[in-house]
């Protein structure tokens, strides 16, 4: 009898650090990061924002419904991408970039002679000026801009599928390349027709 009271204690005691060494594995997965990662997230973060606060100037600055459902996409998009980046960044003890931090983590050195800004990120005064704008005006200058900025984003998960480490940062990142490409395909279409 003792000795499968043993067994059956040695089977429940296995069994609880089975699962417990499954549930830090779920959660060290997310934890296993280099320093492309953390760059990728701390600079995506202002990049989506940028494009978020782009997205919203549409519902009141034009009536074109591709435009309007563009813009939407965007914001539906990257919202919750803030959010999943947000949570790794804190969950890694690392800073998230706080609102009106257009510069994240990235490395600017090599951009060229603009290395002030990430790539694809707008100007305040390219902000400012899409901001007064409307209607034909507006549309042609949001596409204008908003090709360049998922370019620079692709660009940015490109980085990120080559150097980084996290293997939920990476898949993001395909994601980010994905979508961003098809949406640069729309965009084109849209300015030329």
């Amino acid at each position: 009898m003792r000795t499968r009271m043993k067994v059956a204690t040695l089977v429940a005691v296995a069994a609880a650090a089975l699962t417990a060494c499954s549930s830090s594995d779920d959660s060290s997965a997310s934890a296993d990061f280099n320093k492309a990662d953390v760059s990728f997230a701390q600079d995506m973060i202002p990049h989506h924002r940028q494009a978020t606060e782009m997205a919203a100037l549409a519902k009141t600055r034009t009536d074109t419904a591709a435009v309007l459902e563009l813009a939407a996409d965007i914001e539906a998009a990257q919202g919750p991408e803030i959010d999943t980046m947000t949570g790794w960044l804190k969950e890694w003890g690392k800073d998230v970039p706080a609102d009106g931090d257009d510069m994240g983590g990235m490395d600017h050195s090599n951009m060229g002679d603009d290395s002030s800004s990430m790539p694809g990120m707008m100007s305040d005064d390219q902000m400012a000026e899409l901001e007064a704008s409307s209607g034909v005006a507006f549309d042609q200058m949001f596409l204008t801009m908003m090709v360049a900025h998922h370019e620079g984003a692709v660009q940015m998960a490109k980085a990120e599928q080559s150097d980084g480490k996290n293997a939920e940062a990476k898949a993001l990142a395909g994601t980010i390349r994905k979508d961003q490409t098809a949406e640069i395909a729309t965009m084109r279409d849209l300015l030329g027709s």
